[in-house]
């Protein structure tokens, strides 16, 4: 994500909310003589006119009133979240804000839809932005900025070393449940463009973004699958265990490749994995992974690869 995108500027009328919005707070003016919300921020009651305004923290529950879909970014800084989706949403207590609606497909996307805060991250500094995205989905992955690729780290101790021979507790591993989430990566334009002179593969659909905004099903470019499969070696699953004990780790390809769900250039990613199978065998020691690659905010996976490892003494 740009870091040269421009952002708003706090008053000394508007610094509570955006300092609210630090601390993952909402909060809005009300006027005490008449008990009236308002939003923007203000020294007087636009309805009764009166001085005597309160910063009172709400929770953020709001509904779509309306909102328009920009393919095409005001500055170059915005290129990496188009599509963008654009909305007025209206809070519980009556006040609508213009904000970006985010994690959200566009076929989910409806007047009247209930919508979440989302206090998005920025830059690295703590500043916010407020966004909005759907009743169900997950806020945490929304809230970091893809551009900061923020690496989760395993603590040692939950981190369960298993020996490359230990037939039992490889088998213990497999488990229908997946680990959580990667570190986001940022999937834009110029690192489509930049695998498709690698790969050869400059199908108008990934490289021409024009084109695409007027005859691609999904409203603009999108990358390649293949792509978003290799790009899980910048991702650092969290699985929970590691293997050990052998002198060589080879890949050995894999069982199962689909790409269920398009990656909109822009999007950030992130992927979880679960052991699928493990099998003791005469070339060695065969591991599979299910990993799963998703957009952010999003559940179905963009890319499902079941990939095979092969440990060597």
């Amino acid at each position: 994500m740009s870091n040269n995108k421009p952002m708003p500027v706090a008053t000394e009328i508007s610094a509570p909310f955006w300092e609210g919005l630090k601390a993952r707070r909402l909060l809005i003016q009300q006027c005490n003589a008449c008990a009236q919300w308002l939003f923007y921020p203000r020294r007087h009651c636009p309805g009764c006119l009166a001085h005597d305004l309160s910063w009172r923290e709400v929770s953020g529950a709001a509904t779509l009133y309306s909102f328009t879909l920009a393919r095409i970014p005001t500055l170059p800084d915005f290129a990496d979240e188009m599509p963008q989706a654009l909305a007025v949403v209206e809070l519980a207590e009556g006040v609508r804000i213009n904000t970006t609606l985010v994690g959200l497909a566009e076929q989910e996307i409806h007047i009247g839809m209930a919508l979440q805060p989302v206090f998005a991250e920025v830059d690295g500094k703590g500043n916010r932005l407020l966004r909005f995205t759907g009743p169900d989905k997950p806020v945490a992955g929304l809230e970091a900025s893809p551009g900061l690729e923020p690496v989760v780290e395993a603590s040692p101790a939950t981190v369960t070393r298993i020996d490359f021979n230990d037939a039992a507790a490889l088998q213990a591993l497999v488990s229908a449940e997946f680990g959580g989430w990667s570190n986001v990566v940022l999937v834009d334009q110029a690192l489509i463009d930049a695998f498709a002179e690698l790969s050869g593969d400059d199908y108008w659909i990934h490289t021409d973004p024009q084109r695409a905004r007027l005859h691609s099903p999904f409203g603009g470019t999108i990358a390649h699958g293949a792509l978003v499969q290799v790009l899980q070696s910048r991702m650092k699953l969290d699985l929970g265990f590691e293997i050990s004990g052998f002198a060589t780790q080879i890949n050995y390809g894999s069982d199962r490749l689909r790409f269920p769900a398009p990656v909109p250039a822009g999007s950030g990613v992130h992927a979880r994995g679960r052991a699928k199978e493990a099998e003791l065998l005469a070339r060695g020691t065969q591991l599979t992974l299910e990993i799963n690659i998703h957009v952010l905010g999003q559940e179905r996976p963009s890319v499902i690869n079941d990939l095979v490892i092969l440990y060597r003494g």
